[in-house]
């Protein structure tokens, strides 16, 4: 029988795939290297959740690949420190560094198509903040500004992306039948892109949201959805290695036929052909078995969340009616007992808490109420309870601003009381009102003495966090005040940087 070598095309062929390899494998790791040393060392105190140091490592990033022209870069560091403020509500802060990012994009020579492509990921971060304080106006507000990003970027990626963000968003706000439809459109489009991780998130994100709503058919549905799909996705990942082995089998049996060579020589490629595909074969029988395991961990898992639902809305339930059982039984108790009061006030901290739990996103009324007047009356409440050697001032302008009344008036009392607790023989306690902004002012109550620890700042406004002596206080005053504040469409806090005692900030907006 005639012997045949191989050609000098299928040789450079070859070494052309090995080359390729190799620039694939450099391009990768170049990539890393271009990482520059500020932003690895957020992306390290990312994975290691230390939120401070990321975030500022994260904006330290931005600005410096700003000043050194490389933008998108910079910009794509912005907007995840950015994300790192809001994640610990501190809202106002990530606002200012996105505005201070699109300040830098428009004043950039980059080209318009760009600068849109850049727009829209700091917009994408407006809408996410929106959307996560329930701001139905305003997220809708952002997500039109980001259509027209997407459009203007004249990017696929982008414009992929925008269906993604658009199907989180109606699904967020109960929109479902537009984010059904936006749905059915992004899944198509990424499933024939083999994007399967995006659709899987969206999934992901949907029985997220109705647990949080409560909506237990919207919940079933989209798990049922999720399954049957995530059926379709394996067998189309089952056939793609199929339709991979049958073009693997083809090539080679073209290159058997091509090569023309010796029996021996084509027994070896045979031998190897069916190697793999046996291979292949078990690798997709271990996978239909990996896969009904998945199928059947799924269902229980289903069932477990189901479960542990029912079980808090039960035990939240419970404790409500037990709250509600105990009080006229504690009022029949005599009060003057500093036992019964506490049990009286633990009883009455558990009904209020839970009632702001259950009614954290309906709006509240704000009335427009002369703020000197207000403050003055609620000093005078405290003002007997504060030592002669304790100096009490409040330093309020003669001005009005919208506000709940009982909640601003609760948590003000609260913080006061706390103060004229906790401020030693020759302190000073004070109550001031600050405008920051068209629609963002302050109260602030402030008294000298020891500082919270840092570490133990957040601990405070968690409820339940500790047993303690009901009498020596129940822990619940200012988690309480937190939720008012949110309630409110604001945020409490301490200032980090008062250092001669504590100081509470209570920020609201209009």
């Amino acid at each position: 029988m005639k012997q045949t070598s191989i050609s000098n095309h299928q040789v450079k062929n070859a070494l052309f795939a090995v080359v390729l390899c190799l620039f694939v494998c450099a391009g990768t790791a170049a990539q890393e290297l271009a990482k520059s040393s500020l932003q690895q060392r957020a992306e390290a105190a990312s994975e290691k959740n230390d939120i401070a140091l990321a975030r500022s490592s994260y904006i330290r990033a931005f600005e410096d690949y700003a000043a050194k022209g490389q933008l998108q870069q910079g910009v794509e560091c912005g907007v995840k420190g950015a994300a790192l403020y809001y994640k610990e509500s501190f809202y106002q802060e990530a606002f200012d560094l996105l505005r201070r990012i699109d300040q830098n994009i428009s004043s950039s020579s980059q080209s318009e198509a760009k600068k849109e492509g850049m727009h829209y990921l700091t917009t994408k971060e407006r809408l996410q903040m929106y959307m996560k304080m329930h701001r139905g106006a305003s997220a809708q507000e952002q997500l039109n500004t980001l259509e027209r990003h997407a459009n203007a970027s004249a990017d696929e990626r982008v414009q992929n992306d925008l269906l993604y963000t658009k199907a989180i968003y109606y699904y967020t706000f109960g929109m479902n039948e537009k984010g059904n439809a936006v749905f059915k459109e992004m899944v198509s489009k990424l499933t024939t892109s083999k994007e399967y991780d995006k659709v899987d998130d969206v999934y992901q994100t949907l029985i997220t949201n109705g647990r949080r709503s409560g909506n237990a058919s919207m919940v079933a549905q989209a798990y049922s959805g999720y399954i049957t799909w995530k059926d379709s996705v394996n067998a189309l990942k089952a056939a793609d290695e199929v339709n991979a082995l049958k073009q693997q089998i083809a090539e080679g049996q073209s290159a058997i036929e091509e090569r023309d060579g010796s029996l021996a020589s084509r027994k070896r490629v045979i031998i190897g052909l069916s190697t793999l595909l046996a291979a292949l074969a078990a690798v997709l029988v271990v996978g239909a078995l990996i896969l009904l395991r998945l199928i059947v961990l799924t269902r229980k898992q289903k069932k477990t969340i189901r479960r542990a639902n029912e079980n808090n809305a039960l035990k939240a339930k419970f404790i409500s009616n037990i709250s509600a059982q105990l009080n006229p039984t504690l009022a029949k108790l005599d009060a003057s007992q500093p036992e019964v009061r506490a049990l009286q006030d633990f009883s009455d901290h558990i009904q209020t808490l839970s009632q702001l739990d259950a009614t954290i996103n309906e709006p509240v009324e704000l009335e427009d109420t002369p703020l000197n007047p207000f403050c003055e009356a609620i000093i005078a409440q405290v003002r007997d309870k504060v030592r002669d050697d304790v100096r009490l001032t409040f330093d309020v302008p003669k001005m009005s601003a919208s506000i709940h009344r009982e909640y601003v008036s609760h948590i003000l009392l609260h913080l006061l009381n706390n103060a004229v607790k906790y401020t030693p023989s020759g302190g000073h306690i004070a109550l001031e009102y600050k405008k920051r902004g068209a629609h963002k002012h302050q109260f602030l109550v402030s008294n000298t003495g020891s500082t919270i620890p840092e570490e133990k700042r957040e601990d405070v406004f968690k409820p339940f966090l500790e047993v303690r002596d009901l009498a020596q206080g129940d822990g619940l005053g200012l988690p309480i005040c937190r939720q008012m504040a949110v309630k409110m469409n604001g945020d409490l806090e301490i200032d980090p940087e008062f250092t001669k005692g504590t100081r509470f900030v209570l920020n609201l907006k209009v």
